[in-house]
């Protein structure tokens, strides 16, 4: 049997709909509170540039609020370093950001960047947080991560879940063959490996089934499905599917 997969809940989208009109719900640190009672191993937010999800009180509030892991997604810019640095989440997950895009989209490119992030990786290090990567499942990307002595990379699955959606499979085995490559790759180097981005309950077991990737992070799929069926059940759900694909 592999190794059991840990499962990190995002909630910026129950902010999403809080922020659509004002006011203070429902609350992110509530559905923090659920995901941990159904069973999520870690809570991941991401602080954006122009706080369009979550901002820097619901990071503070929810470090007083759940008594698992806070991974806090940022780019990689001053401004977030010292958003981090105050905050010391256990986690912090350098991701790519652009005001215009609907969400994050795409990995971060290490290669081209290294020059601005590397100061930014050095001093969460030096913080005594886990510093975490989210890029594609390219060689060179995990080649520069591993240079710059990251933790963790989280490979960005989003390729994947649109052709498996669309019912590609030519695209779907591609992209499925690339992240199990990536997987590898990482681990060879001693870099844990997660993944994320677009995943739901269909896609979710091939992806669980890669044997070394040891995190998966999953939230506006929950959200949405909480409408539905309730934060808890999906979460539920999730798991269960996550657990099945590793026996």
């Amino acid at each position: 049997m592999i190794q059991r997969l840990r499962l990190g809940v995002n909630i910026d989208h129950v902010a999403t709909i809080r922020n659509a009109r004002g006011g203070a719900f429902p609350d992110p640190v509530r559905a923090a509170q659920l995901a941990e009672a159904a069973g999520a191993d870690g809570i991941t937010l991401h602080v954006r540039e122009d706080r369009r999800h979550v901002n820097e009180d619901d990071l503070a509030r929810l470090s007083k609020a759940v008594s698992i892991p806070i991974n806090l997604e940022m780019a990689a810019t001053k401004e977030m370093l010292a958003i981090a640095l105050a905050a010391r989440p256990h986690a912090v997950c350098l991701v790519p950001e652009k005001r215009e895009e609907r969400t994050t989209e795409g990995g971060l490119d290490v290669v081209g960047g290294h020059n601005s992030i590397a100061p930014i990786v050095h001093a969460l290090s030096a913080a005594k947080m886990r510093v975490s990567l989210f890029i594609g499942a390219d060689p060179k990307q995990i080649e520069a991560a591993a240079a710059l002595k990251a933790a963790v990379v989280e490979l960005h699955t989003g390729d994947f879940c649109h052709a498996f959606e669309a019912q590609d499979a030519e695209g779907a085995a591609r992209t499925l063959a690339a992240l199990k490559d990536g997987a590898k790759q990482a681990a060879a180097l001693g870099i844990e490996v997660h993944a994320g981005h677009g995943i739901n309950f269909a896609s979710v077991t091939p992806v669980a089934a890669i044997p070394e990737l040891v995190e998966l992070n999953i939230g506006h799929f929950l959200v949405g499905e909480g409408i539905f069926a309730g934060l808890t059940g999906a979460i539920r759900e999730m798991r269960r599917l996550m657990d099945a694909a590793r026996v």
